[in-house]
């Protein structure tokens, strides 16, 4: 089955193109997607924004294979929950994914010093000098997916992956915030294999709820 997506990022589009063969679909880029202006608020409502501008794209060529959307972000316990579904445009616009990362990790330990001083003892903001700190550094990834098809009805799934913000980047795969999302084990995203991470991430997740709701 071949299924397009809704999305400008080859990153995102590697990984769900991985993920969806292993349940016999085929994910395609569709040239005549543009990116649409997306909230500040809800994955699920800018996944739905992007599958349904796909799929108004695809009508219009007289495409009837289902259009997907993805909106995805990392939510960092030490930041209230951000940066969130404003993952993409955290650090300013213009920025690149290197100094939104560098940026994060700043902030993160910025906090956690900050809540350390003000003698602040929740598990959101543990001190930074133990083993128990790495709770401060709580986060986790979100994906929202988005499913259209040319009729019938609309399908929407959230999952998520539990992790840490790193201390520092490290590995060379994967992209966005990869490099600084640690998980329990200590490896961080990016030093997994494509098919490690793509096996048990937040996108791989979110695809196996949608196959679970499709059928």
């Amino acid at each position: 089955m071949r299924v397009y997506i809704a999305t400008k990022n080859a990153g995102k589009l590697r990984e769900l193109r991985q993920i969806l063969a292993a349940y016999g679909w085929e994910a395609c880029a569709f040239e005549g997607y543009a990116d649409v202006v997306e909230g500040e608020t809800s994955y699920a409502e800018n996944a739905a924004l992007k599958a349904r501008a796909l799929r108004a794209a695809l009508d219009a060529a007289g495409i009837a294979d289902p259009a997907l959307g993805d909106d995805s972000g990392l939510e960092v316990a030490a930041l209230g929950g951000r940066p969130g579904v404003l993952s993409a445009r955290y650090g300013g616009e213009g920025a690149t994914w290197a100094e939104r990362r560098r940026a994060l990790l700043t902030e993160t330990t910025a906090a956690m010093a900050s809540d350390t001083a003000a003698g602040v003892t929740s598990d959101s903001a543990a001190a930074v000098t133990s083993d128990a700190g790495r709770a401060g550094r709580a986060a986790r990834f979100v994906c929202a997916l988005h499913y259209v098809p040319a009729d019938g009805p609309e399908r929407a799934v959230e999952s998520s992956f539990a992790g840490f913000v790193a201390h520092e980047e490290r590995g060379d795969g994967g992209f966005s915030y990869d490099a600084i999302f640690e998980l329990e084990d200590g490896r961080t995203f990016a030093e997994l294999s494509e098919s490690e991470k793509n096996a048990i991430s937040h996108r791989a997740r979110a695809v196996a709820a949608l196959m679970s709701a499709l059928s």
